[in-house]
């Protein structure tokens, strides 16, 4: 096995999405290098790599590059089926699916309106900026402040939905599985952020007496994953250059895959698209040559900017938007 499997994690630690894959490698005890980024633009490294999408995390495996946590777990679970934590039946699948669907498309958007105002980020405008640009919404201190009341009305509804259905029947995991699922992963992670961000919840109405098998919960999911990193391989940690030209110099990860000839956008292997997410970073879209296309993800190749060799940019499906594009086009942001 190449060292630390091939796999670099381009993240920073605080970043709420992030966790979730570190949480997932932790408890799997799978071995890998990180390349830690700024909070905001610019992103050197990743922009040597040749890719635009701005969000964070991105993982690489060789010269495959992922992008959104969900096709990132997705990937992971593929890659190193024994001991997988994604459900096995049915219906526990279709729930997992659905916790996922939940926190990242609607959870995370309210979870994100409670950062408290009085946090030193909302005094650099270099990022308020940036997270403007990226969320399409204001990040001045009035604004955020006059938002506040609705996003916590949702949040408390969030909070009442686990605690008086899937965690009523006192059950430690929501799949009711003998240690942390990929469902719990799913689940959690919004809430296990707001509830360590000191002021961003009011105690009065959010308190551990007011949800006491959420908080349960949380606190056996932080428990797990400390005892985890215990025994898991402690990551390597690549500088930026160091990263990029390991990225580069490595083979592929993945074979070459097939372009869904029944998919509605009729697009064809080699054809020149761009692929961007529509929910945020929109701004930032990635442009190069169609090398595979599913009802799940699609392939494009384009070029590194280190060494000018090919790498593979993986976006998911679900709230994305690709079309096809004439190559002397100008380029993107």
């Amino acid at each position: 096995m190449a060292p630390h499997n091939d796999i670099v994690l381009f993240h920073y630690t605080f970043s709420p999405f992030a966790r979730r894959i570190v949480w997932y490698l932790t408890l799997r005890g799978i071995e890998y290098a990180q390349c830690l980024q700024p909070p905001a633009l610019p992103r050197e490294d990743i922009n040597a790599l040749g890719v635009k999408y701005r969000r964070i995390p991105i993982m690489s495996i060789g010269r495959d590059i992922y992008c959104d946590t969900r096709l990132v777990l997705d990937k992971l679970e593929e890659r190193f089926p024994s001991g997988a934590l994604g459900a096995s039946q049915p219906d526990q699948k279709a729930l997992e699916k659905l916790f996922e669907q939940w926190t990242v498309d609607g959870v995370f958007t309210r979870a994100s309106q409670l950062i408290p105002p009085e946090m030193p980020l909302f005094k650099d405008p270099r990022f308020t900026k940036d997270r403007e640009e990226f969320m399409g919404r204001s990040w001045e201190i009035p604004e955020v402040v006059k938002g506040r009341p609705e996003a916590l009305v949702h949040m408390r509804q969030f909070f009442e939905l686990l605690e008086s259905t899937i965690l009523a029947d006192g059950r430690q995991w929501v799949l009711k599985t003998d240690i942390p699922s990929l469902a719990d992963i799913h689940a959690v992670w919004p809430f296990y952020w707001l509830a360590g961000m000191k002021g961003a919840l009011p105690p009065s109405t959010f308190g551990k007496d007011n949800f006491p098998k959420v908080y349960a919960w949380i606190d056996r999911f932080s428990k797990a994953v400390k005892e985890a990193e215990q025994s898991a391989p402690k990551p390597t940690t690549l500088k930026g250059a160091e990263a990029v030209k390991y990225v580069t110099q490595a083979e592929f990860a993945e074979p070459k895959g097939d372009v869904d000839g029944k998919d509605p956008l009729g697009l064809k292997e080699g054809q020149f698209i761009e692929s961007w997410p529509i929910d945020s970073g929109s701004n930032h879209r990635d442009r190069g040559q169609l090398f595979a296309l599913t009802p799940q993800e699609v392939v494009l190749t384009t070029q590194a900017k280190l060494g000018h060799r090919d790498v593979h940019i993986h976006h998911p499906r679900k709230n994305f938007r690709i079309r096809a594009v004439d190559q002397n086009d100008g380029p993107r942001l």
